[in-house]
């Protein structure tokens, strides 16, 4: 069992982990293509969903390396990251866009190590994946049933990609009763969702949150209008689709008193796909024996 605190704590979490699949407004530049839009907008909805929680929910069993440049308002870290069948595990390689020093990447060694020879204390960041994991299954599951999909007039198409997109614009659907706490997250988002209409996977998505959401009649959480949302996919190789750019500016007040700005942005590249599955013991290893600079 969590208290109140711990609870409105994971949410806050969760709902960093999670928004980026879930909202969108506008954008891109406009080109008409001829993507057969005779299908119902929600088709296209549901599609994309089916390959969202396949993704989602086979983290791990499809093996991918790749690194991480995260910046907020403390830091700005790249890490090389591996996904094991247990849950991800990186390592920091740079700080600030440059290279750590000996007696950071002595620290970051010694951590890994520490997780080599305690799986317990790797199994507890495990356990706060899967929470992560479950909240985003929720949430994307409803998507169909709880937004009304429109096509968005004159499609707007994403540059830079080779085959056409269908785009849909949605919003709350007002008769929808979300089941649980963590899917009234739905109720307060609006926006547009970029598909690749060959694949049915999500290219992009952009979004902001329209009105107060709250979590536990506010007790818990409450998510401001206004926040911002940039969250694009791509193709890692091998059909493997995976986040490859999040940008989040969101505004979460926690209990009723503490109030927190989540400004972040998040982007991966230098995808490699691993030729089997990887424990998290044999990942940790990978990581280690890369050499990396140093300054």
């Amino acid at each position: 069992m969590f208290t109140i605190s711990q609870l409105g704590c994971r949410l806050r979490r969760s709902l960093a982990a999670v928004l980026p699949a879930l909202c969108c407004c506008a954008g891109a530049q406009t080109t008409p293509h001829a993507a057969d839009l005779s299908a119902s907008p929600l088709s296209w909805a549901e599609a994309a969903t089916a390959n969202e929680l396949h993704i989602i929910d086979d983290d791990g069993n499809f093996p991918l390396r790749y690194r991480m440049r995260k910046i907020d308002a403390k830091n700005d870290t790249t890490r090389e990251i591996i996904e094991s069948r247990q849950g991800t595990v990186a390592r920091l390689v740079q700080r600030n866009g440059q290279p750590i020093t000996a007696a950071e990447d002595a620290a970051e060694r010694e951590r890994l190590n520490g997780l080599l020879n305690s799986p317990s204390d790797f199994l507890k960041h495990h356990k706060r994946d899967n929470a992560a994991r479950n909240y985003s299954l929720q949430l994307v599951r409803e998507m169909p049933r709880a937004m009304i999909y429109t096509y968005t007039p004159g499609q707007p198409q994403l540059p830079n990609f080779f085959d056409s997109q269908v785009v849909l614009d949605f919003t709350p659907d007002p008769h929808y009763h979300p089941p649980s706490i963590i899917t009234e997250a739905l109720t307060g988002l609006q926006g547009r969702v970029w598909i690749d209409r060959k694949s049915k996977h999500v290219l992009r998505i952009e979004g902001r949150v329209i009105k107060a959401v709250d979590f536990g009649w506010g007790m818990l959480a409450r998510v401001y209008p206004g926040g911002t949302i940039e969250f694009e996919q791509a193709n890692a190789g091998a059909d493997r689709w995976t986040y490859a750019h999040l940008r989040e500016n969101i505004t979460i007040r926690e209990m009723m008193v503490k109030t927190v700005r989540q400004h972040a942005a998040m982007d991966a590249a230098d995808f490699q796909i691993l030729p089997a599955p990887v424990d998290y013991q044999e990942a940790i290893r990978l990581l280690l024996a890369t050499p990396i600079p140093l300054r």
